[in-house]
């Protein structure tokens, strides 16, 4: 399950509100670039940011400081709020948005979110937003008798693979999650389902991964210092690399590897002795099946396919722990190496000295 930490802008600045009130409105950090950054440090690869302004006056008012953080972090970003017409959708994803959120849309313009949905296919989230199972809609100052079931169904038939759902009741309370409405949507829907609203510790993020969403998004929580962000990161990714309920999630978190190639050099390092053993690829199936089955899994370039260490002589791999570098470009596999890394019957297949000074 991907961690989502939240900025919602109003007036260029980081705020939070309660139970959806803008008369409630508290700043919570005054640089959005900052507070990303910070969000980045601790492992986040996707965050959600919301133009509190635009959502209520229907049209961007803080567009220029989502693309501030675009560039000056190296994260996948959805944007929500005032997305009411295709000019908007490309002006945020031309510039680099991942995934723009449609809302009020949603309701009053299906028409609309059909046509995002046909030209830009998964980069079209919907909001939808509840009181008491109905959903609001205009930054939720205004509420339509519209079950959120029902609307998602309605996403679902048109195409819409990514829904973010909130009971505005529980949004900024701290009071955790609705766990039953969550439940109930991600069992009706085939869509991939972000919780937001009430997150409020690390026991909430495991009950949501429980249900099996792709998603979560955490604001408040992690503001106050209640929801350790890099916790619940590692926390996540170690219980999907055992056990993924939602491969998509998987994939989306991964994703973060690949932006410059489909394949990211790994190198093998023995975990005891600190030796380098070999250096071999992997695409995202094989880190994947890596994660999962805790044995290394590589991509042959020459034959075009996964290969699996020692599956045929037995040297295998039993993997400690995988770490990225500064850049997220190559990895460093630390294993148990059980006999010889290399086919040539060497433990190491860096064995060919070409200098040595002292």
């Amino acid at each position: 399950m991907i961690i989502l930490p939240a900025i919602d802008l109003q007036n260029g600045k980081c705020v939070r509100l309660f139970q959806g009130d803008y008369a409630t409105a508290k700043v919570v950090a005054e640089s959005p670039v900052e507070t990303a950054k910070q969000f980045e440090s601790q492992g986040a690869c996707w965050m959600h940011m919301v133009d509190l302004d635009g959502a209520k006056d229907g049209k961007p008012r803080n567009s220029e400081a989502i693309f501030q953080v675009l560039d000056n972090v190296d994260l996948h970003i959805e944007v929500g709020g005032g997305i009411r017409d295709m000019e908007t959708v490309e002006h945020y994803l031309s510039r680099g948005v991942s995934r723009v959120i449609l809302g009020s849309a949603a309701l009053r313009d299906p028409a609309f979110v059909r046509e995002a949905v046909k030209k830009y296919g998964k980069k079209i989230a919907v909001g939808i937003d509840a009181l008491d199972g109905k959903v609001a809609a205009d930054g939720w100052t205004e509420q339509s008798q519209v079950d959120y079931i029902e609307l998602a169904k309605r996403m679902e038939e048109i195409g819409v693979h990514y829904i973010i759902c909130t009971d505005i009741y529980k949004d900024g309370t701290m009071n955790g999650p609705n766990l039953v409405m969550l439940d109930k949507l991600n069992r009706s829907v085939s869509c991939n389902i972000i919780a937001s609203g009430g997150v409020s510790s690390l026991l909430d993020i495991v009950n949501l991964y429980d249900l099996g969403l792709y998603g979560a998004i955490a604001g408040k929580s992690i503001y106050q210092g209640a929801l350790d962000l890099r916790a619940a990161i590692i926390a996540c990714q170690k219980i999907s690399s055992k056990a993924s309920k939602n491969r998509t999630a998987v994939d989306d978190e991964l994703e973060r590897y690949f932006r410059k190639s489909d394949l990211i050099p790994a190198i093998i390092q023995e975990e005891s002795t600190g030796e380098v053993l070999m250096l071999a690829y992997m695409n995202r199936e094989s880190l994947v099946k890596s994660m999962q089955t805790g044995y290394t899994w590589f991509y042959s370039r020459s034959r075009n396919t996964l290969w699996n260490k020692g599956e045929t002589s037995g040297n295998t791999q039993k993997i400690v722990s995988i770490h990225a570098d500064c850049d997220d470009d190559t990895l460093l596999v630390k294993v148990h190496q059980k006999g010889p890394a290399c086919h040539t019957g060497s433990r190491s297949c860096f064995f060919k000295k070409i200098i040595h000074n002292g």
